[in-house]
This record gives C-alpha cells, sequence and structure tokens, in this order.
C-alpha cells in the first residue's frame, strides 16, 4: 500500500450531479477498503438544499483565507470556493481525498500534487438543462443560470480528464463505475 493517499478532483459541469455522487460514496464506500475523505467546500452563498457545503459570509472567507484554512480558493459565478488544507494532512495520513472542484484550478493544484487524478463527470446538454431547472438554485431568466448553461455547452469534454463517469442516467450506476475507479488505487 503507498502511504500517502491519492488525491481526487471531481469536475463537471453545473447540473452533472457531482454532489449526488459524492454522497452516493460516502454511503457506498467499501468498509474494507482504505478510507476516503470528501471534505465539504466553504462557499460565500446561502445554504441550499441542492448542495452540503459550509456557508460563509465574503467577510468570514476572507478571514478564513488570511489564517490559510484553504489549500485551494476560486472564484467563479460571483462566488468564492475555497478547499479545506486539512487534506493535506489527511494525504499524507494515508487516507484518499475526493473533493468537488473548479476545472480552472487543475494546473495550480497539480504543480503541488502532480499525480492527482481528475474525474469529470458528462451528461447531455438537454439533462443539465432539466437538472438545473429542477434544483431551482436561479430562475432562468437569471444572468448566473444563463452563464452556467453557457459553460455547459462549452464543455462537454474535458482534455485533462483521467476518467469521464456518464451521470446522465441511473445514479446507482454512475456511482458504482466511479467506486470501481477509486477502488482501482489501493
Amino acid at each position: 500500500m503507498n502511504d500517502r493517499g491519492q488525491l481526487f478532483f471531481i469536475v463537471g459541469n453545473s447540473g452533472s450531479g457531482k454532489d449526488a455522487l459524492l454522497e452516493e460514496i460516502r454511503h457506498r464506500w467499501p468498509s474494507s477498503a482504505r478510507s476516503i475523505q470528501i471534505p465539504r467546500r466553504y462557499i460565500t452563498r446561502a445554504p441550499h438544499d441542492s448542495e452540503a457545503y459550509v456557508s460563509v459570509t465574503p467577510e468570514e472567507f476572507q478571514e478564513l483565507k488570511r489564517r490559510n484554512t484553504f489549500w485551494l480558493t476560486w472564484h467563479v459565478y460571483q462566488t468564492d470556493y475555497g478547499i479545506p488544507a486539512i487534506i493535506l494532512d489527511w494525504l499524507k495520513q494515508g487516507q484518499h481525498v475526493m473533493v468537488n472542484v473548479s476545472r480552472n484550478i487543475i494546473p495550480q493544484a497539480r504543480k503541488e500534487i502532480s499525480d492527482l487524478k481528475v474525474i469529470f463527470v458528462t451528461v447531455a446538454f438537454e439533462v443539465t438543462l432539466q437538472r438545473l431547472k429542477s434544483r431551482s438554485r436561479e430562475l432562468e431568466n437569471d444572468p448566473l443560470f444563463q452563464q452556467r448553461l453557457q459553460r455547459a455547452q462549452k464543455n462537454l469534454h474535458l482534455k485533462e480528464a483521467d476518467v469521464s463517469i456518464d451521470n446522465g442516467g441511473s445514479l446507482e450506476i454512475a456511482a458504482q463505475n466511479l467506486i470501481d475507479y477509486l477502488l482501482s488505487f489501493p
């Protein structure tokens, strides 16, 4: 067994079901496998049922950033996101770590952890559209909703991905495919 854990980034367009997959991993991860940590991101957005995260104000986010609480941060859709720095300790302790991130931070992260694995969650654009509508985070005429749609249309594939997981159909099948991939890293 490798002493250091493996870092996995899960990326995909808004509405691709990344958080649903992460919840499935939390519930279905085999107890006989190396442990996997799935940290909650810090986000400067009010809590919402569609996603589990630590909601903080912009001021709280900046204070946490000053105190080096985050390993990586990014800003997209008028919102700040942060990944807790504790994941570096978990990796050193031999635990795997899987975190939902923006594709834009992959190059920065690979400067520090060159062997990180990127999992791209794919869904057809029509599925993305329906999911974004159904989660009701933004109204369809909201500019952020339109930005999410435009970004999804442009980013149906990710060349930096180590593996793609199709989450356009059964969540159970997609989750099992993801678990099988993760378990290939003992």
